[in-house]
Parts: structure tokens; sequence; C-alpha cells
């Protein structure tokens, strides 16, 4: 009977066990064959006697009647056998039946696991008492199981005889629905469990309790260890500003502030540099951290003995690795990004996922220009090497793009290089700069080439730099990313989640007003003796005027030092202030988006802009937007723009306002103070509530103040 049980506990509706084969009407047919196998073989036997009998006849005639006597007894005596014994076997097979059918019902109502009947819509026909204590009904429930658990809808629903199993949560338990259609055919007609109207099938549904396996397994998972990184910002900048009696202070305190912060959480702390932390944590404990949204980052900048600059960290956590060492690498690689988007803030890498936090305020400019000295001599021995140097900036190309490849391509023929930029479409914000190379022998036909004629003309031994940008889908040519080895990239914009992998040289600066400025430096630190003709000094300055809005917006010593280096050039600001001249049409669209604009809170701008008519309505929306930063009291501005049917947002802001975490959250990214993102399959109004609920959420949880 144990045996029994266990087979039954497992499925007792399965095609393959015991009710299946053991149902009343099989059996019944079964054990009544047998029975008239039995019967047939007596009669078999009484043929064999007489046919005997009969060949006596013609032996010997008192024999053949003595046989015949005994024969005829034979036949009587198995004749009134069958007409008895049948009427009783079959009375005992009808009490072996009931017995057994009210066997099966009891194996089932006492099972311990949930079990439940349904028919082909989902409606209840019969639960086990297990089953109704899970879900609080008694067996006259005959609502669909939807009802109680709305992961089982038909759609689930299994629709052969293989087994289906969706997890379910149902009160406050883990369980595992195992379900699997059975043809009504198999079933005991007459049990108490069946009514008398059901399909062709029902399904048979049991409920395995998962919730010790998930404890066990969320208990493991928040036990697993996590790495973190802190690296002190602005370290040097910091001590520089100290008197020597103090420095040593600061440094203490930084490193108390560290220390008790990780041992509030049961985490080590070890100081690995001068200037970095590494950091050994429970997972769950990181989960503590984020819930605090790492108030470390805002704790430490209040860390002050007389330094004029705040302290800012950098922290990178990695997690859910195969190894400890995949945790530390993640844990690298977020806290190089961080650094790559500016600082002040935290970054969890796990296989799957970034996540970031902080990031609000403004990333200091370096003073030292060492840096850009060691990119620069750098970049001047990859491109010695090589064949060929492709250029590109991203789509839909601007001034700044197009200005900083301009600056590469005068390196490149410099040493002598084969050199082409590639832009795909000829922008109306790049036409008039475009115009000063045309017709000059100086240049060519390849000096601006395609896509297509890129990929046509790459050697194994060529190099692309990409300038303007660090996101691969966002180049003007990303499949010539996968076809050369030498990748250098350039770029001003703070890193996002996809970043260009693999690149030999990598010079990724938030705190540059644009591409232009950081390749003035590299021209001036590549040595050779390079020397830019007019046109591309103008080139290189009209990205940074339009990048920096005429000098206004994230300008700093080292953007004056680059545009005093382009002037001694040959730069004209008279043509470069001719260039950029915009038409009447785009002036009244401009005009008429601030005219409208809508303040929200108080501090936040949105209009839409009017592209019908406008060469380049997206450029208008950006300058817009920068429009708007005019009005008092408005921190930041958002303009939405239709431009190929896509909604495209220009968000700025000047200092109070991280329009680039904004931005994120939209899809989108860009620097601290201006950013940017698209939007598919809706209309400008839709987009403007989207922004404002995204604002409204990150004002609930901090992330901004207003």
């Amino acid at each position: 009977m144990q045996k029994v049980n266990e087979t039954d506990a497992q499925d007792p509706f399965a095609p393959d066990s015991r009710p299946d084969k053991g149902t009343v009407q099989t059996a019944g047919k079964r054990k009544n064959g047998r029975i008239s196998g039995y019967f047939r073989i007596s009669l078999i036997l009484g043929v064999i006697l007489w046919v005997t009998d009969f060949l006596i006849f013609f032996l010997d005639a008192k024999s053949f009647a003595a046989a015949s006597a005994a024969c005829l007894i034979y036949t009587c005596v198995m004749a009134a056998a069958f007409i008895n014994s049948r009427a009783i076997y079959m009375k005992e097979m009808s009490a072996y039946a009931e017995e057994f059918r009210g066997l099966e019902d009891m194996l089932l109502r006492e099972l311990e696991m949930p079990y439940a009947l349904l028919d082909e819509g989902g409606r209840f026909i019969w639960m086990n008492p297990a089953f109704e204590k899970v879900v609080h009904k008694d067996k006259t429930y005959r609502r669909p199981i939807s009802t109680l658990i709305p992961a089982l809808t038909r759609d689930v629903f299994p629709i052969d005889e293989k087994l289906v199993k969706v997890p379910v949560d149902l009160v406050g338990n883990s369980y595992s629905a195992q379900m699997h259609r059975v043809a009504v055919s198999h079933m005991m007609i007459g049990s108490e469990m069946f009514g008398s109207s059901m399909g062709d099938s029902i399904i048979a549904l049991n409920l395995v309790d998962n919730t010790a396996i998930r404890l066990a397994v969320r208990e493991v998972d928040d036990q697993s260890l996590a790495v973190g990184l802190f690296y002190i910002d602005n370290y040097d900048e910091v001590i520089d500003t100290v008197e020597e009696v103090r420095k040593v202070l600061l440094i203490a305190l930084i490193d108390r502030k560290v220390s008790q912060y990780i041992s509030a959480i049961d985490g080590l702390c070890s100081k690995i540099e001068k200037d970095k932390y590494l950091v050994i944590l429970r997972k769950k404990s990181l989960q503590s951290l984020q819930e605090g949204h790492f108030d470390i980052l805002e704790d430490v900048k209040k860390v002050s003995v007389g330094n004029e600059i705040a302290v800012t960290l950098s922290l990178g956590f990695g997690l859910d690795g195969l190894a400890y060492t995949q945790n530390y690498e993640f844990a690298r690689n977020a806290v190089d990004l961080a650094l790559g988007r500016g600082g002040d803030q935290a970054i969890i890498k796990s296989p799957d996922n970034v996540v970031y936090y902080g990031g609000k305020t403004r990333q200091v400019e370096k003073n030292t220009r060492v840096k850009a000295r060691v990119k620069a001599q750098a970049l001047k021995e990859i491109i010695r090497v090589r064949d060929a140097v492709f250029i590109m900036g991203h789509k839909l190309g601007d001034p700044d793009s197009f200005g900083a490849a301009v600056g590469i391509y005068r390196i490149a023929k410099t040493l002598e290089k084969q050199a082409y930029i590639i832009i795909n479409e000829r922008t109306v914000s790049i036409e008039q700069v475009l115009r000063l190379f045309e017709h000059n022998p100086e240049y060519g036909n390849t000096f601006i080439i395609n896509s297509q004629q890129a990929l046509d003309m790459v050697t194994d031994n060529a190099c692309v730099v990409v300038v303007d940008v660090n996101t691969p889908a966002r180049t003007e040519c990303p499949d010539l990313l996968t076809r050369c080895k030498s990748i250098v990239v350039l770029d001003h914009h703070r890193a996002g989640k996809d970043v260009i992998e693999g690149a030999t040289l990598s010079y990724v600066e938030g705190y540059a007003s644009s591409a232009c400025e950081m390749v003035a430096e590299i021209v001036q630190y590549t040595g050779e003796n390079i020397r830019l003709r007019p046109e591309e000094a103008d080139a290189i300055y009209g990205g940074i005027v339009v990048d920096t809005d005429g000098f206004v917006n994230k300008a700093g010593v080292r953007t004056f030092e680059a545009a005093a280096f382009l002037r001694r050039s040959g730069a004209d600001v008279v043509r470069v202030r001719k260039m950029f001249r915009e038409e009447a049409e785009e002036y009244k669209a401009r005009a008429d988006a601030v005219s409208q604009a809508e303040i929200y809170r108080d501090v936040f701008a949105f209009t839409t802009c009017n592209s019908e008519g406008l060469r380049s309505p997206t450029v208008v929306g950006a300058q817009a937007a920068n429009e708007l930063l005019n009005i008092d009291g408005v921190k930041a501005s958002f303009v939405m723009t239709r431009y190929n049917g896509q909604i495209f947002i220009s968000a700025r802001s000047i200092d109070e306002v991280n329009v680039q975490l904004i931005m994120e959250r939209m899809g989108g990214g860009g620097h601290i103070n201006m950013a940017g993102s698209q939007m598919e399959g809706t209309d400008s109004g839709e987009a403007i509530q989207k922004v404002k609920r995204v604002i409204d959420q990150m004002i609930e949880e901090g992330e901004i103040d207003a």
C-alpha cells in the first residue's frame, strides 16, 4: 500500500499511472475477457471429446456407447457450471470495482499535495482538501481557476498530454503549477469527483510548494559577495588647495568617512592607493546602500579643513559574476564608466544591467594638460604605423563632429597617411562648413566619403578615429568598428551604458566643452610642426562656438586657450559668424517656440518647435532650448521637435539640474547641462507628459531638487 501511495502522489492521472490502466471500465472488460477465455477452453475440450467419441464408433459399438455417456455427462456439468459461475463471478467483480473506486477516491482525498481537476474552460470540477486549504475554497467552488490564480489562464493550459509547469505566487508562497490534459475515457466513470457533463478531456492540476527552495536561493544570493572600488575624483586638485599641515588631516577624514560607511554594513574596506579603496561586501548590504542612494557621495563633500574644492567620489560595484575575479572586473569597468561620466556618482554593473546613482554635480575642469599631451603622443604613434585613417562622427553630423574630424585629418596628412572623413548625409548645420572645402584641390575627391565607400576601401592595417560620440550605434558607420583592429575614441560626452569596446585609445573627457576643444589641444601636442590651414581652423573654431553657444555654455579656461590657438592658426571670427547665420524661417520658428513655452513646477520650461518648412528643425529646437534658459527662474528647458517621424527632445540647463539623468531615463543621454533623446510612435504632447512624469518621479526619489 505504501508503494501505491508514492506512485499516486506523483501524478494520479498521468497517462502511464495507475488510474489510467486500472479504471473500472477497462478493468471489467479485461476480466470479462479472461472469463470468456476460460469457458472457451472447456468448450474446445468438449468438442474434442465428442470427435473422439465419434471415432470410437468405427472401432467398437460398446465402447462408443460408454464414451458417449461420459461426453454427455461432461457437457451437462460444464453447461451448468457456466450458467451458475458466471453470475457469481460478475457479482464479485462488481464488488471489487466498488472497492477499487473507493480506494482511488480516498488516495486523492488524502493526498497531501494540493490537487484539482479542471474542465477545458478552466472551471473547477473537483479539488482535494489540501487544495481547499491553499485557496481557501471548498469543493463546491465552480468558478475558473484564474479567479484564484491569475497566472493560470487558458493560454497556459496544456494542449496535449505533455506536462506544463507555470510558476505562481499564492498567499505569500511560491508554487509550481503542474498541469496536463487527460482524456475523459481514462477516468473512473461514476466517481464522486465527476459531474454528469464534461468535455472530451479535463486538466489535472497539482501545486508543488517551492517556497522553502526560493527562500534558500534568495538567502544564498543575498550572501554572495560583491566587489566595489571607490576613487577620489579630484584628489590632486583638492590637496593643492589645502595647507601642508592640513593635508594629512584631510586624507584621514576622508579615510574615516569611507571606512565607517562600509563598516556599518558589515563590509571590508582597504585603501589600495592614495586615492583608491577596495571594498568587499555582501549583495544584501549593497542593496541597503542603494536604498540610501549612496549618501556617502554627499557626506564626503562635507569634509572640509580649509580646502577650496569639495571632495567627490566615484563608486563602481560589480556583482552576480561567475567568479570573484569577474565581479572585480565589473567593478573596475563601472568605476571607469563613472569617471567617464564626470565622477561624483555610483554605478552598479552586473552581467546584464548597469544602474546609475548620483552624478548631480558639474565636473571640475582640470587645469593640467598632462593627459592631453599623453593622449596626443599615443594618437601619433597609432597613426604612424597605419596605412590609412578613417575618421567619423555621429549620425546627422554637426559642426563639432565635423570640425574635430578635420583636425584629425590634418594630423594624419601631416604624418603622410591617407585620411578620409565619413559623412553619409550633409545636414544643414554643416553645409556652410563643408563649402569651405569644396572645389579646393588640396583636399581632392576622397576628402569626404560615405559608409559604403569606407567599407570597400578599408584594409587590415587601417585605423578608425571616432570623434564626438562614444556609442557604436550612433556612429556614421558602425560596421567599420568591427573591420578595423585599431580604434581611437575622442569624445566630450559622458559615457553611457553602450560604449565602444576594445578601443586602442580612448580619450573621453566630460568636462571639455566640445570635441573640437579636445582636438585643438591634441593638435598642439602631437608635434611634427602641424600647421592648420585657415579653413580647417575655421571649422574647428566653429565647432567650439556652436557647442558653447558663443562661449557662454560650459566654456572654461582651456576652452578659451584652444580658441586662442585656433585664432593664431588663421581662424576668422567674422567669417565663422557669417557661416552660422540662420534663415528667416528658422529664426521665426525659434521665436514662436519660445513664445509658446509652458512653465512646469515654476522651474521647468516645455515647448514644441514647429518643423514645417525648416531644413534643420533639430538645430532650431536646440537653439530654442538655449533661449528658454534666459528666462528668469528657469532651471531646465525641454523642446520637442518632430523630424523624420520621430520626436527629438532637446534638453538644456545651466547648473542646477542634471538634464543628462532625465534624458537617460528617456533612453537618451548627453551632458549634465546639454542632453537629448528620441521617441518613436508618439506626438509632442505625449512626449511632454512622459518627461513630466520622469521629472516628478526623480523629484520624489531625491534625484532632482526643485
